[in-house]
């Protein structure tokens, strides 16, 4: 009998070291991975659907087009830079089976609320519904408070937050009347937690996260509208180059080696996992910020003394003129 308690204490332990093991080299949520193994594929949840992806012009939004192409699914992208929309398309027609009329290019600016509607209306007249809405446009922030205007805050909750709202808001209307469709919302680790440099930013992102944990508890006579919000970490993309700085007029001169980042094909796979398995939220991202994920929803004082030590190195990083997020655990030369 001793034995067997023994074995099965072995056992137990055994598999405790696994489960911490794979959470050290997880790069999403264990729900998140879970549905990544063992739930519903994209490929078979999404190929035909008409999901509308804004922000689609670089980055995790240009990513997305590319993946929903080889998908199957049908294609609304939109961002300001029409261009650029257009090359997003010929590449998604070079690697895909989708026709022309299959990816529907749609100029959009987030910050003029009053052509959401018009926007709106186009897609469906194009397609004839929208299944899925992707909320991907914005941008970010790379600025200290004290140095930084007001109107840049204001710029801020206008894009990432009113912008993005007010399209749903069109959007919703028409999944309403269909009852059923994806809001799936690009929100940020920031929107969980705090960090210097991007007190705008998460400002913005943590009004979302709001917004739609709000939001979602309305719709509970609609239980085929699913609202998804989607929390990725740093990913290698262009977002750095686009931040808000100090001033509305000032850029970024140097965004500095992204290449420690989470690859942007990962990051949309996972969220697109994500989509296709209905999670109500998915963080997306390696450690240490997965790590502080977890310590900010169970432990928030322990999150607060790392966070602090973190942030002093991001601040440290950001005025040496390396990126921000640079690795915390690459020693110093």
């Amino acid at each position: 009998m001793a034995w067997g308690c023994e074995l099965c204490l072995a056992l137990a332990a055994g598999a405790l070291l696994a489960l911490l093991f794979r959470w050290l080299r997880a790069d999403g949520d264990l729900t998140l991975l879970w549905a990544e193994w063992r739930g519903k594929k994209p490929e078979n949840e999404l190929r035909g659907k008409v999901v509308w992806v804004t922000g689609a012009s670089s980055g995790i939004g240009e990513e997305l087009a590319y993946q929903l192409s080889k998908i199957g699914a049908l294609l609304a992208i939109s961002a300001r830079r029409e261009d650029e929309l257009e090359r997003v398309k010929k590449k998604c027609l070079e690697i895909s089976n989708l026709s022309e009329r299959d990816i529907h290019v749609l100029r959009l600016d987030l910050t003029d609320r009053s052509s959401h509607e018009a926007a709106t209306n186009r897609v469906i007249q194009h397609f004839g519904k929208i299944d899925v809405l992707i909320n991907n446009g914005g941008r970010s922030q790379r600025s200290l408070f004290v140095d930084t205007n007001l109107d840049v805050y204001e710029a801020i909750m206008g894009l990432n937050y009113l912008g993005t709202i007010s399209l749903t808001k069109h959007v919703l209307n028409h999944m309403i009347q269909r009852k059923k469709g994806k809001i799936v919302t690009v929100s940020s680790v920031m929107g969980i937690m705090g960090a210097p440099l991007a007190s705008g930013y998460c400002a913005s992102k943590h009004a979302l996260q709001g917004f739609f944990n709000s939001l979602r508890t309305e719709l509970t006579d609609y239980p085929e509208i699913s609202i998804i919000n989607i929390c990725p970490g740093p990913v290698q993309s262009k977002i750095i180059q686009n931040v808000f700085t100090e001033d509305l007029a000032k850029s970024i001169k140097n965004s500095g080696d992204q290449s420690h980042k989470m690859p942007t094909d990962r990051c949309v796979r996972l969220t697109l996992v994500s989509t296709a398995n209905d999670l109500k939220e998915a963080w997306i991202s390696d450690n240490p910020y997965l790590a502080v994920c977890y310590l900010w929803q169970y432990a928030p004082t322990w999150a607060w003394w790392l966070m602090n030590r973190m942030g002093k190195r991001r601040i440290q990083n950001f005025k040496s003129g390396v990126d921000a997020d640079a690795s915390y655990s690459r020693k110093k030369k």
